[in-house]
C-alpha cells in the first residue's frame, strides 16, 4: 500500500510552462529535504529526461493506453514503495491538455484519466499572459467539466506580482479553488524546442542554473504549506501485482549481459522497461555508437533505442568499427531490437536535414530521409505479430520516412479503422519504428530474454 504524498502539475495546453515549472518544483521540494519520484503522464521521452537531470534518479511514465488501470497502480505503487521514507513525495507531471486523451475525442489516456487512476490532487497551471477577469471561467470550465475533476488547486504561470493577489482573490471567491502561487516571466528560463520536441537536458548548457533560479523563485511566490497539504489529501493506494507478472516477479535464472546503445543519439528508454529486463535477470550494459569502437563484451542481446540519430549521422557513420561490430553480431543472429532511431541506425544510409546521405549499418535494406513534418503513422497503436498472434501497445512519433517499414506486424490505431503493416523480423532481429512497452505484455519481455539466453548458449 502506498500512502506517500503526491500532486500532479497539469495544464490546459502544451506549451503553458507545466515541465520548468515541475522541474523547479521538484528542486525545490529535494532542496527542502524531501526525497522527490518523478512521474510522467503519457508516452513522452524528454520530459523524463529533464526530471531525472534535476533529481539524479529516474523519473517514470505513467501512461493509461499502455498499461491497464491495475498495472499502472501497481507500478506506481511500486515504484513509490523502493524509494518510501518519511519525506518520500511523489510529482506527477501532465501531457497537453488535462483532458486531451485517444484520437482527440475520449479522456482515456489523458492526464485526467491518469489523475483518476492513482487518486492524486491536480495542481492546474494557467497560463495567464493577456487575460485578468477570464481567468475566472476559463478555470471554472475545467473544474466542471466533468463531476469530479481531481483539480483541487490552481498556479498561475507568467503572472506578474501586482496582478497575482487580484487574480488569486477572484479566484478563491468565485470558484473555491485553492491558488498556491504564481510564476512571474523568467524570459532566460525558457526552454528552446526543435522537430521532436524540446533539447536534452544535457544539451541545454544551462539547464542547472535555470532550474536554480526557477526553484529559488517558486520560493518567494509558492504557499508550500497549501502546496504540501493538498500532497498529503491524496489517499493510500492499495495494490497487487498483475496475474500475469509471476515470471518476471519470480525470475530465478542466471544473470546475462545486454548491450543498450546510451549516448546523445540513442536515449529514448521507458524505465518500467529496463525495470522489467532486469527483473528477468538481465544486466543492462550501455555503450555508445557515436564514442565507443565496438560493441561490449560478453553480451547476447542488443537494444537500440530512439533518440536523434540524425543529429549525429556525420559522426555515427564515421564510426566504421562500430558499425560493422552491431552489423556482425546480427549477422551471427545476436538477438537485436531496434526502435524508431535504433531502426533508421539499422538502415543501409540515412539523410539528415540538410539533405546530406550518411551510411549506416546496412542490415535494414532501405534508406531513410527527413520528411518536415511529422509522419501520418504517429500515436498510440496496438500492435500484433502475424506469426504467433502475440500483441504489445506502444507509439510512433518520427519525421522520418523509410523506404521499407517492415511487414511482419500490424499496427492498429485505437478508436480507428486505420491500420499499416510495420516491423521487420529476420531470426532474432525485430526493428522498427513503433516504440513499445513491454508492461502491455510482459510475456514479450519474457520471451525476448529467453532468445538470448537460448543464443548464449548456441
Amino acid at each position: 500500500m502506498n500512502n506517500s504524498p503526491r500532486f500532479m502539475i497539469a495544464a490546459p495546453s502544451s506549451g503553458s510552462g507545466k515541465t520548468m515549472l515541475t522541474c523547479g518544483l521538484m528542486r525545490l521540494l529535494q532542496k527542502k529535504g524531501y526525497e522527490v519520484q518523478g512521474f510522467k503522464c503519457g508516452p513522452d521521452y524528454i520530459d523524463p529526461m529533464f526530471h531525472t537531470r534535476v533529481l539524479g534518479i529516474p523519473s517514470v511514465n505513467l501512461d493509461s493506453f499502455f498499461a491497464e488501470d491495475e498495472v499502472l497502480r501497481y507500478l506506481f505503487d511500486r515504484r513509490m514503495q523502493q524509494r518510501y521514507s518519511e519525506m518520500s513525495i511523489a510529482v506527477l507531471e501532465g501531457v497537453m491538455g488535462y483532458y486531451d486523451g485517444l484520437a482527440g475525442r475520449s479522456i482515456k489516456g489523458s492526464t485526467c484519466d491518469i489523475a483518476k487512476i492513482t487518486d492524486t490532487p491536480v495542481i492546474l497551471c494557467i497560463d495567464t499572459k493577456g487575460m485578468s477577469l477570464s481567468v475566472v471561467p476559463y478555470v471554472k470550465g475545467f473544474l466542471e467539466y466533468i463531476p469530479d475533476s481531481h483539480i483541487q488547486g490552481v498556479i498561475l504561470n507568467r503572472c506578474s506580482k501586482g496582478m497575482y493577489p487580484i487574480l488569486k482573490e477572484l479566484l478563491e471567491t468565485q470558484l473555491n479553488i485553492a491558488v498556491i502561487g504564481y510564476m512571474p516571466v523568467l524570459e532566460d528560463c525558457e526552454l528552446p524546442s526543435r522537430h521532436l520536441g524540446l533539447y536534452l537536458p544535457q544539451e541545454i548548457q544551462d539547464f542547472q542554473q535555470k532550474v536554480e533560479r526557477i526553484a529559488d523563485t517558486l520560493a518567494d511566490t509558492l504557499d508550500m504549506e497549501c502546496l504540501l497539504g493538498l500532497a498529503k489529501s491524496a489517499p493510500a493506494l492499495e495494490t497487487k501485482a498483475p496475474d500475469n507478472w509471476s515470471g518476471i516477479l519470480q525470475q530465478t535464472e542466471p544473470v546475462i549481459r545486454i548491450a543498450i546503445a546510451w549516448d546523445n543519439a540513442f536515449c529514448f528508454y521507458y524505465q518500467d522497461n529496463l525495470d522489467i529486463l532486469e527483473s528477468l535477470g538481465v544486466e543492462l550494459v550501455p555503450f555508445s555508437p557515436i564514442e565507443d569502437s565496438k560493441l561490449p563484451e560478453n553480451i547476447c542481446g542488443l537494444l537500440l533505442g530512439g533518440g536523434y540519430p540524425e543529429n549525429y549521422a556525420r559522426e555515427l557513420s564515421c564510426n566504421d568499427s562500430m558499425r560493422q561490430s552491431i552489423a556482425r553480431a546480427i549477422q551471427e543472429n545476436m538477438p537485436c531490437l531496434a526502435e524508431c532511431g535504433g531502426f533508421l541506425y539499422l538502415h543501409d544510409a540515412i539523410t539528415d536535414i540538410d539533405g546530406e546521405e550518411w551510411a549506416m549499418v546496412s542490415v535494414v535494406h532501405a534508406t531513410a530521409a527527413y520528411q518536415g513534418k511529422l509522419q501520418p503513422r504517429f500515436g498510440y497503436i496496438t500492435l500484433e505479430d502475424g506469426q504467433t498472434g502475440m500483441q504489445i501497445r506502444g507509439h510512433e512519433f518520427h519525421y522520418y520516412d523509410s523506404t521499407d517499414y517492415g511487414q511482419e506486424w500490424t499496427a492498429r490505431k485505437p478508436l480507428s479503422s486505420r491500420h499499416w503493416s510495420c516491423m521487420h523480423k529476420q531470426g532474432n532481429l525485430l526493428a522498427g519504428f513503433p516504440h513499445l512497452y513491454y508492461a502491455s505484455d510482459p510475456g514479450f519481455a519474457t520471451e525476448w530474454v529467453q532468445r538470448c539466453r537460448q543464443w548464449r548458449k548456441e
